[in-house]
């Protein structure tokens, strides 16, 4: 990696575990001024622990909570001077059909994975602006193609991406660059945390861990993508395959979906 994010100030939202500790982990490295924030205190306390002597600012935020993520931006202009870069990371997900869902569950989905990417990126665009900064979402697959089981991550998603489709257009002319990055199964704890239809954490994961991209291979492509300032990265080929799939052959992408996530005519969850 090159000297491309020494000395910047980049703001990562859910930064306790995962994908988001793998990315302030890598950018501290890197010499870059790192704010984060995750809901659990212990996590952020831990994680400012293991790096007392660099730039590192955590505040506890429920990104889902305006003002909380208000203050999130505030203490990090207050504490950096500004910044240059905001990775829209922190998310949440699902498993659960419709016909027995709560809908407080897809309320939660949108309220995390929409309106917080909405609320820090308003709050900070200011900032972001005067640097000709760069500004992040951390999407997925479910983006591109609804999954089933997952439908309210889904709508997050692609509420996520056309959002940030429209914010990169109307920016064009700024030097501001928007982007998002679609990574595949990553070992992270979204799927633990993955709400059942009551709106409970799951608490495990089907997925054999050891088969799945590392947290910080993830980082480090979705960093790279940041240095070379790209549109979006889908980063797995069975994600290139699924965006194609359902592009061009969508009716096919519906059959082979349906038989990924269903075994015995029952959704995997």
């Amino acid at each position: 990696m090159s000297s491309f994010f020494k000395d910047k100030v980049v703001l990562v939202t859910g930064g306790s575990d995962g994908i988001g500790k793998a990315l302030v982990e890598n950018l501290l490295a890197m010499g870059s001024s790192v704010a984060t924030c995750g809901r659990n205190h212990d996590k952020l306390y831990q994680l400012q622990a293991n790096y007392p002597s660099h730039p590192l600012h955590t505040v506890v935020t429920d990104v889902s909570n305006e003002p909380e993520c208000r203050n999130l931006i505030e203490s990090t202009l207050d504490v950096f001077g500004g910044i240059d870069i905001l990775i829209n990371n922190a998310g949440i997900s699902m498993r659960a059909e419709l016909k027995d869902a709560d809908l407080d569950v897809f309320r939660q989905l949108m309220d995390i994975n929409f309106f917080g990417s909405l609320y820090c990126t308003s709050y900070a665009l200011k900032s972001i602006t005067e640097r000709k900064g760069t500004i992040v979402g951390v999407s997925s697959i479910a983006g591109y193609r609804g999954l089933p089981g997952r439908s309210g991550y889904s709508a997050s998603k692609y509420a996520l991406q056309g959002w940030l489709e429209a914010l990169r257009t109307e920016l064009l002319e700024s030097g501001v660059h928007v982007m998002w990055v679609c990574p595949g199964y990553t070992t992270s704890n979204i799927r633990n945390a993955a709400l059942t239809e009551k709106g409970e954490p799951q608490g495990n994961s089907p997925l054999e861990e050891e088969k799945l991209s590392s947290a910080d291979d993830t980082a480090r492509k979705i960093l790279r993508a940041i240095e070379k300032r790209k549109r979006t990265l889908v980063m797995t080929m069975q994600g290139k395959q699924t965006v194609f799939l359902n592009k061009f052959f969508p009716n096919l992408a519906d059959k082979l979906v349906r038989r990924f996530f269903y075994k015995n005519d029952k959704l995997i969850k």
